[in-house]
């Protein structure tokens, strides 16, 4: 079985992620202004809804099924188990949406939400939850580079479609629904199809020996039994804060907060293409008692991806007036206080993801389920007070008071976490915290003076995208030198600065040669 190198995983995730990234883009301007805060409101509200019931309903066993596989990659069996437990999970959760309608709760549950709706988006959430899962399936096998071009394709796919309903004005919430289960279904079947090419047929090994089946129910239920007590309390709190923030501040709202989160997902670019791959590293590292190895990895790879992660949302976090009309319109000019807060939680959410991958890949969830949970029972009171209405003892902060909520706790949370594995892992926890806090306070720092010298020159006092551009340009101008001079703050050593710019220098030669042989 192919096993392609970390680097060269990483690289291609990264690759692909850009890509991505400027056609997530394009659609993510086109999607809010063609729906509106109200009707973008309610898709958020039904995919997040249901994707958290999804989980509640499979254990939340997902990680654990991703380390497994890791560690296991010749168990094909294991993957035909884990499909059939989703599909019966996926199962489980129209069941109750059709309880919930005949018990006469759905008004109660999904607020001012026709039924058809209801449905359609437990269905986007079920294809969304198995694109996930097989996305881990292709990570497990190191199978990266190949899924990440099929990605690509899939999103220039859809980015055609999206654009051609807003084109033809046809851009409501029914065909967006629509829309969604295209682009998830074409994402599957090609995962299907690459994993077949590999030898990893799972589904001609669909049927499964009763003694098989108990053996894996009772390997999962070991693992995830931590995890699962928290998912119970973590699926209620995101559903209450969710339901709350429909009955109080409604679609419009929900929106607000929606395209704050959406936003926010951008600057966790880098992030989000390294963490299934640092699990599957983790995992594996492990399973040799290689602490040392998981070590190195810790201090290479996550003080860097914080310090892109930071440079990225502190700079759309100042710009957030400009940021939020480009992406959504004067429609969603409210929204720019949600957007300046929530562009600041992808920073910590970077340690989070990496804190988690450490806990799940060497077994303790019990430690880590102890941690969530705690913080889980703290933000449950907080995002009331901030949520609810002043006649009910809140302050009445909606989108605003959701996205501080999650920033703040997020903040507290993943330094907990961090104390732990610095434990395990021998590091100076006081040295990874002063790196967030200074890293932070810079950037944030150079983003505000980039803007305010970028506000004096008057060809820009009209031109929003301008001004961003240029701000960005300026910003990146003023870094620089920390980053030649202070290359701790992007967690790195001088070495790594020294051997990058001499690799600059080769291929300048090497241009410059090529073009005198040339002529």
């Amino acid at each position: 079985m192919p096993n392609q190198s970390l680097k060269r995983r990483y690289s291609a995730k990264l690759v692909a992620n850009f890509i991505g990234l400027g056609i997530g883009l394009l659609v993510a301007i086109i999607v809010p202004r063609g729906l509106g805060p109200e009707l973008y409101g309610d898709y958020n509200f039904l995919t997040s809804f249901f994707l958290s019931l999804i989980g509640f309903f499979t254990l939340s066993t997902e990680q654990g099924f991703f380390v497994k596989l890791s560690q296991r990659p010749h168990d094909i069996q294991l993957i035909s188990f884990y499909s059939k437990f989703n599909l019966l999970a996926i199962s489980a959760l129209f069941v109750f949406i059709i309880i919930c309608q005949w018990l006469k709760l759905s008004d109660a549950i999904w607020i001012n939400q026709p039924m058809r709706f209801v449905y359609m988006g437990a269905l986007a959430a079920a294809l969304t939850w198995m694109v996930q899962i097989m996305t881990y399936v292709v990570d497990a096998y190191a199978l990266t580079v190949s899924s990440e071009i099929m990605r690509i394709i899939q999103k220039a796919i859809g980015f055609f479609m999206i654009g051609a309903l807003f084109v033809m004005h046809q851009l409501s919430l029914f065909n967006y629904f629509i829309y969604n289960y295209i682009i998830s279904i074409i994402l599957i079947v090609a995962f299907i199809i690459l994993l077949s090419s590999r030898g990893i047929a799972f589904y001609k090994e669909w049927r499964l020996k009763a003694t098989k089946i108990n053996e894996y129910i009772h390997e999962f239920y070991h693992y995830s039994r931590p995890l699962f007590i928290v998912s119970c309390f973590s699926i209620v709190a995101t559903l209450f804060e969710r339901w709350l923030l429909q009955k109080f501040g409604g679609s419009i709202q929900q929106g607000f907060y929606g395209l704050s989160y959406q936003i926010g997902s951008i600057c966790i670019l880098f992030t989000t293409a390294m963490s299934s791959i640092m699990m599957r590293e983790f995992a594996i590292a492990y399973k040799d008692n290689a602490v040392n190895e998981m070590s190195r990895m810790f201090r290479r790879y996550v003080p860097l991806l914080y310090s892109i992660a930071a440079f990225i949302a502190c700079f759309i976090s100042i710009q957030s007036d400009a940021v939020t009309f480009i992406f959504g319109g004067k429609q969603f000019s409210n929204a720019t206080i949600p957007v300046m807060i929530m562009a600041l939680y992808p920073i910590h959410q970077t340690y989070g993801q990496l804190n988690s991958t450490i806990f799940l890949a060497t077994g303790q969830t019990k430690i880590y389920s102890i941690i969530s949970l705690v913080f889980i029972l703290v933000g449950l009171p907080m995002v009331y007070f901030l949520i609810a209405p002043a006649e009910q003892m809140g302050f009445e902060k909606g989108a605003t008071g959701l996205a501080i909520k999650m920033v703040f706790i997020q903040f507290i949370a993943v330094n907990v976490q961090l104390f732990y594995h610095s434990k395990y892992l021998k590091l100076p926890f006081i040295k990874y915290f002063a790196h967030q806090i200074i890293s932070v306070c810079l950037f944030i720092l150079l983003a505000f003076v980039s803007k305010k010298i970028v506000s004096f020159i008057p060809v820009f006092e009209n031109n929003i995208l301008g001004n961003v551009v240029s701000s960005g340009f300026m910003y990146c101008i003023m870094v620089l030198p920390v980053l030649l001079f202070f290359p701790k703050i992007f967690g790195l050593y001088p070495d790594d600065i020294k051997n990058g710019i001499e690799v600059i220098e080769r291929q300048f030669i090497n241009l410059k040669s090529n073009s005198k042989n040339n002529t």
